[in-house]
């Protein structure tokens, strides 16, 4: 009961931190009479500041889909500040509110191609396009244009107390749906910044105009987009992409922030290379993430990472090998006796009287883990010696048989 609340606590954090409470802080700071003068000076600087910033940062890692959802928001920045009274104005807005959040949601669907790509500019264009379009027919025809903009698709009553044409707020709704559908799969998903870039649009574009509210949204969401990518970047460079462990190079840093007491467990998948040959690539990466969820439940303050391969290490700040081994050995003994069931293409021997195809389909087995444990001493005093002792005792643990710890 308490892993299953602790689940939907981690999960209901992933959906909102940190890109949700960007999100939320924009919406008390719009509300606080004590921000309320210095707001409308805040909003002239503070979107295209993050623009900017945020362009640069696209360029220098080629993300595409950063650059042009930055160069759309900033449209919809410079539009928000439009007189809503002409009618080139209202066509202006309209279209934005349509065309933004598609625009949003198909490049958070789009993989990222690099700027001067083909693909790239094609995208590029297409952006340019619209803009284009709406420029013509706000010109040549504005009242048609508005008119057609704001063509009503519900009753009236059911949506009178948005701000918004019934067309936009469909696209909204399509845009939001879309986006947050791969989020009920997995809240980790990197894609998760354009979901709240959407809210944060929303909210810009009903609020009131004129006032500091349209910019500072826009601003914010396109501060959530930034912040996506810095995050995602992160996670590439700490994060196992497999296990989703954290990586050896966290594991590194985490080792060079201790100071005091700590012991570090080597733990290696017994047999991985044979099981690997005999059930192909696809089948280990199965059992790595298997080994990997039962290491990251390990007790007595441990933190697994993914060390490389097959072999896994957990650090236990504060804590000597003694007061490791419960918590180790309850982690072995929970691996062994978890049946392990074989999916995908599993090379079982048939028999030549068994027809084809009445095979068993699933096979189940066992995986163990071999474990070292080492502490910090006078002897091994440094991160690298306390992992080379881990090891060396894992090497003791595979001699004598396997499928048990040693220190």
């Amino acid at each position: 009961m308490e892993h299953t609340q602790a689940g939907w606590l981690k999960r209901l954090v992933a959906l909102v931190a940190p890109e949700g409470v960007l999100v939320l802080l924009a919406v008390i700071a719009l509300q606080l009479d004590a921000l309320r003068d210095s707001l409308p000076l805040f909003a002239r600087f503070y979107p295209y500041a993050v623009f900017v910033v945020g362009a640069l940062l696209a360029w220098r890692f080629q993300r595409n889909r950063l650059l042009l959802s930055l160069a759309l928001l900033a449209i919809a920045t410079s539009v928000a500040g439009l007189p809503s009274g002409s009618t080139a104005g209202q066509v202006a807005f309209r279209a934005t509110a349509l065309l933004l959040p598609l625009n949003l949601a198909a490049l958070a669907l789009l993989a990222d191609r690099g700027i001067l790509t083909p693909v790239g500019l094609l995208r590029l264009g297409a952006i340019l396009m619209q803009v284009v379009l709406v420029a013509m027919f706000s010109r040549t025809a504005p009242a048609a244009t508005a008119a057609l903009l704001s063509h009503p698709l519900l009753p009236g009553k059911l949506v009178a107390w948005i701000p918004l044409s019934q067309p936009a707020l469909l696209a909204f709704a399509l845009a939001l749906g879309v986006t947050a559908v791969p989020l009920v799969l997995d809240p980790k998903a990197s894609d998760r910044g354009f979901v709240w870039a959407i809210v944060a649009t929303f909210l810009a574009l009903t609020a009131h105009r004129p006032g500091p509210a349209a910019a500072i949204y826009l601003g914010t969401a396109g501060l959530v987009l930034v912040v996506s990518v810095i995050e995602a970047s992160y996670l590439l460079a700490y994060q196992d992409g497999l296990t989703h462990l954290p990586a050896r190079r966290a594991l590194t840093e985490a080792l060079q922030r201790l100071g005091g007491q700590y012991a570090i467990a080597m733990v290696d998948v017994d047999h991985f290379k044979r099981f690997n040959d005999q059930y192909g690539h696809d089948v280990g990466d199965q059992v790595l993430r298997m080994v990997a969820a039962k290491l990251a439940r390990v007790g007595s303050g441990g933190r697994a990472y993914r060390y490389g391969g097959e072999e896994f290490a957990i650090l236990f700040p504060g804590k000597a090998v003694e007061e490791t081994l419960p918590s180790l050995e309850e982690m072995r003994e929970t691996i062994a006796a978890t049946a392990f069931t074989l999916r995908g293409r599993i090379r079982v021997q048939r028999r030549r009287d068994q027809p084809k195809g009445k095979g068993p389909r699933r096979k189940h087995t066992s995986i163990t883990v071999s474990v070292g444990v080492a502490e910090k001493t006078s002897r091994h005093s440094v991160p690298d010696q306390v992992i080379r002792a881990a090891d060396q005792a894992l090497y003791r643990a595979k001699e004598d048989g396997r499928n048990r710890i040693r220190s």
